[in-house]
């Protein structure tokens, strides 16, 4: 059987989603670096795997799928290994709609709109956009409500086990606490700071920690 491929770049939060189901499921693979922000731009063979140019992008046994919750359920289906998707339909929907709301919502604002304004730009030293921020804090602030209010007793999202919409969550949230908006926020949130000191422990989340 081959070796799982994913392709793309340690400091995107979707191919570390992908990497964490990877080593939650102890699934043998490569990282086959894609950097989306190269002055090169793509590599041409790339685009035959995600023709829409974003990372990351997976390949096993002659399957290539894009799109980060798919990769992430087709590995958690596909292998052996502790089952990172409720058992009950129910909760199993509350986690899929935890994926969508952090897609849909959380995904730019806490991250493009907040980490990259308030601690990228200026480190590569351009000004933040303090109106950018200030026009995000309250879908953040959403974001975190709703998260708050969809999370189940136990350390995790769903509970006491560990799924899918933990490890959706935490690359997201790893980057939108590096911003003093986003720590602050939090402490309004004493549910969900418990799931980061969680989460942010776990061996998986350490192994994946971004090189740059």
């Amino acid at each position: 059987m081959s070796r799982a491929k994913l392709y793309g770049a340690d400091y995107s939060v979707y191919v570390r989603i992908a990497r964490l189901a990877l080593i939650e499921k102890n699934v043998d693979h490569e990282l086959i670096p894609v950097d989306v922000f190269s002055p090169e731009g793509l590599p041409s063979w790339y685009l035959a795997l995600n023709p829409f140019g974003r990372i990351p992008a997976f390949e096993y046994d002659g399957l290539v799928l894009y799109e980060t919750a798919a990769i992430a359920r087709y590995i958690d289906e596909a292998f052996q290994g502790r089952w990172l998707q409720p058992d009950d339909p129910r909760a199993r929907a509350a986690m899929n709609q935890i994926v969508g709301l952090l897609d849909s919502y959380a995904y730019r604002t806490l991250v493009w709109d907040i980490y990259v304004e308030r601690v990228s730009r200026p480190r590569e030293g351009t000004p933040s956009d303090e109106g950018r921020i200030a026009a995000a804090l309250p879908l953040a602030e959403t974001c975190l409500a709703a998260l708050d209010g969809l999370k189940r007793p136990g350390p995790f999202l769903l509970g006491e086990r560990l799924t899918l919409a933990d490890l959706h969550a935490a690359p997201i949230f790893a980057y939108f606490l590096k911003a003093p908006e986003g720590r602050q926020m939090l402490t309004r949130f004493p549910q969900l700071a418990r799931w980061w000191g969680a989460v942010s422990e776990l061996p998986s989340f350490t192994a994946t920690e971004p090189t740059g």
